[in-house]
């Protein structure tokens, strides 16, 4: 069983009040990975002694008793800049150099006293919902035969399996929602611009943005209060009553919704419903035409692979690539516009809405960068339909664990999306979910 001490949120709380010290913190989760990592592949990088140094930093710094993170050993997804690190993004094609400078968030999380102990593995450019590379499969800790879901499933799975307490995640199609419903864990992705992104060229066109992932909804607050420089976000306080929407139809015709995550969805908002909520099933406006969100996840990989030698990129992403720079010439902003203007009408009606986070079981886990572009694109767009539509919008959306699938023995999850504005009370409705059916934090290891 987990312990139960080992949040964010509880390790920051005793190394503040002087009984645990930040190198004890950073030890105990060092040797987690050491035990663990080797049957999941979750870490691209471990700092060793440079965590252990830094944390012996924290421990000698004046402010420590009002570190929001002190202490706390957290993971960051390898698309971000660490200083002293080379910037991998799950390519042989990156460059080798070292990155001078940590991403501005990175450098929130080591103001606030965290610890980064280790860089966690993304699919090549974070452009699939599958964690590989031709050299390691990142696997799921509920069921090593199936993946972690993607790009953030280095992130993902070192939190399901308790190697560390809460890691940095990054979500550009779902990117953090997907491996989080695929892992049992929570992860939100705020809305454009509460966390600074600077991910690639352009964060591809705006939709990608940078997020925490926790095993506790406290816990991800905490670290989005940090990345956001907003200390409300971390007091999650009761929403109120609420007028929430149910949409279980799948977002492509072409796809079929698994009747477990349909019904995972469906016993949410009647928890939040039995709890005095207003809950009403509803149909969400998703666009009819995929060309304006295919383009960008297109276009916005091209752009990040310009200038790298095409002759080390797997096969697959030289499609996607491709395929980027052709579409690139349909990516207008009035596209988003009218996305946003339908979803504006639509919660005219509601305050959040609830959806399945993922239509189907997660994908087997091998090496999906042997295989072709096609067959990737495919098995991405068949399991995890739903968390685009809010990348393409801006708007904040959150996964949150809800019971075990019967066949397979892997997390069930919801998706909780809101208006511009709204993470504090994604927050809060997740953590009335949290109370009201617990998940099991981590995988049995």
């Amino acid at each position: 069983m987990m312990d139960p001490d080992f949040t964010a949120t509880s390790i920051a709380r005793r190394v503040r009040a002087g009984t645990l010290t930040p190198v004890d913190a950073v030890d105990d989760a060092l040797a987690r990975i050491a035990t663990r990592d080797p049957r999941l592949g979750a870490f691209v990088a471990v700092r060793g002694e440079q965590a252990r140094a830094e944390a012996a930093a924290v421990s000698a710094r004046p402010d420590l008793s009002s570190l929001p993170l002190a202490g706390v050993p957290i993971a960051v997804k390898d698309n971000v800049p660490v200083a002293g690190h080379r910037l991998g993004n799950g390519s042989m094609a990156s460059p080798a150099e070292p990155s001078e400078a940590d991403h501005p968030v990175v450098a929130r999380l080591r103001a606030a006293g965290a610890v980064v102990v280790g860089l966690t593995a993304v699919p090549e450019l974070c452009v699939w919902a599958a964690t590989d590379t031709p050299d390691a499969v990142t696997r799921n800790p509920w069921n090593p035969g199936i993946t972690s879901g993607g790009s953030s499933g280095g992130s993902a799975v070192a939190v399901a399996s308790g190697m560390v307490p809460a890691a940095h995640g990054a979500d550009g199609m779902g990117s953090i929602r997907i491996p989080a419903a695929a892992c049992g864990v929570f992860g939100i992705k705020p809305g454009r611009g509460v966390v600074p992104a600077e991910l690639g060229v352009d964060s591809w066109f705006g939709m990608s943005e940078n997020g925490p992932i926790a095993t506790t909804v406290a816990d991800a607050a905490l670290l989005l209060s940090v990345m956001a420089d907003r200390p409300d976000l971390a007091d999650i306080e009761d929403p109120g009553r609420l007028r929430i929407a149910v949409s279980v139809r799948s977002p492509l015709p072409v796809v079929r919704v698994d009747p477990h995550w349909r019904e995972a969805a469906e016993r949410a908002a009647a928890a939040l419903g039995a709890l005095g909520h207003h809950v009403a099933t509803a149909t969400l406006p998703y666009p009819a035409n995929p060309v304006p969100l295919l383009s960008r996840w297109t276009a916005g990989t091209a752009a990040d692979a310009a200038g790298l030698d095409r002759a080390l990129l797997q096969r697959r992403t030289r499609g996607h690539v491709a395929v980027g720079k052709v579409m690139r010439r349909w990516v207008n902003p009035a596209q988003v516009e009218s996305v946003d203007r339908a979803l504006r009408r639509f919660f005219t009606d509601h305050d959040v809405v609830i959806t399945p986070t993922l239509a189907s079981v997660p994908i087997a886990a091998h090496r999906w960068s042997d295989r072709s572009w096609l067959a990737n694109l495919v098995a991405n767009i068949r399991y995890a339909p739903f968390p685009s539509l809010w990348n393409f919008a801006g708007w904040p959306a959150a996964s949150v664990p809800l019971g075990i699938h019967p066949e397979t023995g892997t997390p069930l999850g919801v998706q909780i999306a809101a208006p511009p504005g709204g993470e504090a009370r994604i927050l809060a409705v997740a953590a009335q979910l949290e109370s009201l059916l617990p998940w099991q934090r981590v995988a049995a290891m």
